[in-house]
């Protein structure tokens, strides 16, 4: 289980890393665009930022689930 304290900040950093990493991939395709090759950094993060993203928020809805189980507010369902 995530601590309390350390999920809102992996969730402002997932979300900073997505949309760091969508900014990454448009400027790949812009550069590509104008016949140019995007530097090393920017490619990176167009290629591993996105599913780490996915993978960081992936982990933190699985562990909102397994907590609100452990507390069993299931809400009669």
């Amino acid at each position: 289980m995530i601590p309390t304290r350390f999920r809102r900040p992996l969730m402002v950093a997932a979300a900073v890393l997505a949309v760091l990493s969508l900014a990454a991939v448009g400027t790949v395709m812009a550069m590509a665009y104008g016949g140019q090759a995007a530097p090393a950094p920017i490619t990176s993060t167009a290629l591993y930022g996105l599913p780490l993203a996915f993978v960081l928020v992936f982990v933190l809805v699985i562990d909102s689930i397994a907590a609100r189980r452990r507390a069993g507010n299931g809400g009669g369902r």
